[in-house]
């Protein structure tokens, strides 16, 4: 319990000081001769009158004083971010190269199961999903229903976007919707296990587009084998060009080859972006001024019609 305005309080003893201040002569009246009073009798106090008077006044002063409570509530304030995340839907995500509790998942099934939790947690933030194979498509515009972004990840097929790898087409379609938007904070997650096959615009380009307009890239490159290491494999990851995006867009790039890695990117990510929920609860002020009030105006009322 608190007081928006406890210098209310005061004024309490205020019609008792009122009442011990002389009279002055000053100020003048109507001369009444004494004989006129001379058949009056004196009423007698009324002690039930004085209560209800003093308890009236103190519940108006209460009432000016604006008591309240705060109260703890589960609901989230908007975090002023918009995040994109940019997948990778093309052919090589089928690949079954990572391991989950022993046994062999695809790279696809891998990125769901961290890629909901990811979004399902971010209540306050908003968040679209671009999907890109041969092209690029949202298939899901930035919302506050991050319930409904984790269903579309989950949802999502290889193939509906083409089989080839289309890096720059996925990173622009995701800046194209958050260039111009009002968010202080404007992030892309491009996530993707493959070379730029079949992009129109260089990449790194894209990405420095992107850090012209105050959007952020983080780059996820996906698979064991990578073109630095392994440049011969058929579906080695190009983390080289990912690396430069991000280092163009102000971004963290990371390299994930298994299961492990990819909890710990999210982790970190979460560290990188802090995840709003993990705010503390929002305290609402409840104003409770109009009890005391209805009970002053109560007393009042039953002062008015005792009067009478």
């Amino acid at each position: 319990m608190s007081l928006a305005q406890p210098l209310m309080l005061l004024c309490l003893p205020l019609p008792i000081v009122i009442r011990l201040l002389p009279a002055s002569a000053a100020q003048g009246g109507l001369a009444v001769p004494d004989h006129i009073f001379a058949n009056v009798t004196p009423q007698r106090r009324d002690g039930n009158r004085w209560l209800l008077a003093t308890l009236g006044w103190v519940s108006l002063i209460v009432a000016l004083a604006g008591p309240g409570i705060d109260r703890p509530t589960p609901l989230q304030t908007a975090s002023g971010r918009d995040i994109v995340l940019a997948l990778d839907m093309s052919g090589s995500m089928e690949k079954t190269d990572f391991r989950l509790d022993g046994q062999p998942i695809s790279r696809l099934d891998a990125v769901k199961r961290v890629a909901t939790r990811f979004v399902a947690a971010r209540n306050g933030d908003r968040i679209g999903l671009v999907i890109f194979g041969d092209r690029a498509y949202f298939a899901q515009p930035v919302t506050f229903d991050v319930d409904s972004v984790a269903r579309a990840i989950d949802e999502a097929q290889i193939g509906i976007s083409g089989k080839s790898t289309a890096i720059s087409d996925g990173l622009g379609l995701a800046l194209s919707r958050l260039a111009d938007s009002p968010a202080s904070t404007r992030v892309i997650v491009l996530l993707s296990d493959g070379i730029d096959t079949a992009g129109k615009v260089d990449a790194v380009d894209a990405a420095t587009l992107a850090a012209n307009h105050g959007v952020r890239v983080h780059t996820i490159a996906l698979g064991p084998d990578d073109l630095e290491s392994q440049p011969k494999s058929r579906d080695a990851v190009d983390a080289g060009t990912l690396r430069r995006i991000a280092e163009a867009a102000g971004g963290t790039s990371f390299r994930v080859r298994g299961m492990d890695d990819l909890v710990r990117m999210a982790a970190t990510l979460d560290q990188l972006e802090p995840n709003p929920s993990e705010r503390p609860p929002l305290r609402i002020r409840q104003s409770l001024w109009m009890w005391p009030a209805a009970v002053s105006l109560l007393i009042l009322l039953v002062l008015a019609w005792r009067r009478e």
